[in-house]
């Protein structure tokens, strides 16, 4: 488990492509660029970090994945495909801040929009790192390149609203 959980708001913006064998709908990835993502950092090893990369990425857990290069240059490829570009994205308490997404930006991927129990499970994600209630939620999730234009503020509110 992580050590510590927090609330963070990241430069860039989120966007929803491709296809999840999860969730069904779009997935979401992080580009760097204008814009404030609301985000949660976890507090975890390397090792950690590693295996949800690996995870995410499909391969085996309990590898090694080498951070040098991220970490000196602040984006590191390890593959072609989602998940598998290293970001450094900050830094929190004195410890680099790092994620992964697709090598493209939105402007170069398929957008898709995401399904309403992703939607959920990112709204759950919203509420607890940063306090926000259904109707901030719905509008900044409608607004995502891949959600919008899909998904309507009202919409997104009716999937989501606590019960």
């Amino acid at each position: 488990m992580p050590t510590e959980v927090a609330g963070v708001v990241l430069r860039g913006r989120v966007f929803f492509a491709g296809e999840s064998k999860v969730w069904g709908g779009g997935m979401a990835f992080y580009e760097v660029g204008d814009g404030e993502v609301p985000a949660r950092a976890y507090r975890v090893t390397a090792g950690q970090f590693g295996d949800v990369v690996a995870q995410e990425m499909g391969r085996a857990v309990g590898g090694e994945v080498d951070l040098r290069r991220v970490l000196a240059d602040g984006r590191d490829e390890l593959g072609p495909g989602r998940y598998e570009t290293l970001l450094l994205v900050g830094e929190a308490g004195g410890e680099p801040m790092l994620t992964f997404t697709a090598p493209w930006g939105a402007a170069g991927a398929e957008l898709h929009p995401p399904s309403a129990a992703y939607l959920r499970q990112l709204a759950a994600g919203l509420r607890e790192a940063h306090g926000w209630g259904t109707g901030r939620i719905a509008e900044y999730l409608a607004s995502r390149p891949g959600a919008a234009g899909h998904w309507s503020a009202q919409a997104v509110a009716g999937v989501v609203a606590r019960e």
